[in-house]
């Protein structure tokens, strides 16, 4: 197929522009990005290096009682257990006290660790492109710019091979419920689609995080999966409990965009915690 010239998310000289901001924040979410930055403060104090949003609250595509709130917070040091169970702790909060959202994920992680050159385009680029600065130091400022490139594929999803295995284990020890395996079918749906994405980027050359737009770019590359990850774009978005969905994700989508991803793009560098 003949190489697409694309320039959605990308700034005039080809680099991925940094998506969301406070200003687009909807009115309706408001409330809890405002709540959710003073008890930052409050709970982490001088620990705290910065905060971030990311996800669809500040892109603006939120859906009022559908969408999650999501958080990045960054501590001075390396966080201990106390900061992780704080964490979680102010989520469960923030998630009962806003029926607007619909739960809090929190990724914590110290400034060393952000800013070193294993995780430059991996966590590294997810701090300079992806979100949107709420509290402190803004860390983009010491990373580079990003361009959609092959590098950048490998360092943020070319470890799909390694999770699988944790995939089915998850899978294996979810409570027989449509609750849990829903949870675990929007989790592994994202993650498919976002990686489907991600082997194709360089070649479509732009950026997005809609589900929709990211499975359309795969299809254009691979039209004999295009319908598994165009599926697995609406699952993303509205789950359901289907236990065979789980498994085809394991059993069939998931290997396959691993072996491809990894032949296309090359294995993700090792890192301390992929076990």
């Amino acid at each position: 197929m003949a190489e697409t010239v694309h320039r959605r998310g990308l700034d005039a000289q080809g680099y991925i522009e940094r998506e969301g901001s406070l200003g687009r924040v909807p009115h309706a979410f408001r409330p809890v990005v405002a709540t959710a930055r003073d008890r930052l403060i409050d709970v982490y104090g001088g620990r705290l290096n910065s905060a971030y949003l990311y996800g669809s609250i500040p892109r603006g595509t939120a859906r009022v009682g559908h969408s999650d709130l999501d958080l990045l917070v960054v501590t001075r040091q390396e966080p201990t257990a106390e900061d992780r169970s704080e964490a979680s702790g102010l989520g469960e909060a923030l998630d009962k006290e806003f029926p607007e959202i619909d739960g809090v994920g929190t990724l914590l992680y110290g400034r060393t660790r952000l800013l070193s050159e294993l995780e430059t385009y991996d966590l590294g680029w997810f701090v300079a492109c992806l979100c949107t600065p709420l509290l402190g130091e803004d860390l983009a400022e010491y990373l580079p710019r990003y361009r959609p490139d092959s590098l950048l594929a490998r360092e943020t999803n070319g470890d799909l091979a390694l999770l699988l295995p944790r995939w089915r284990e998850r899978i294996a020890s979810a409570e027989d419920t449509d609750e849990a395996r829903r949870s675990l079918v929007r989790f592994m749906s994202r993650h498919l689609v976002r990686t489907g994405f991600t082997l194709v980027m360089p070649r479509w050359n732009g950026w997005t995080s809609d589900l929709g737009e990211m499975a359309e770019a795969f299809g254009a590359y691979y039209p004999e999966r295009a319908e598994q990850l165009r599926t697995a774009a609406v699952l993303g978005y509205e789950p359901t409990g289907d236990a065979g969905v789980l498994l085809s994700y394991v059993d069939d989508l998931g290997p396959w965009l691993a072996e491809e991803y990894a032949r296309v793009h090359g294995i993700k560098a090792p890192r301390p915690d992929m076990g």
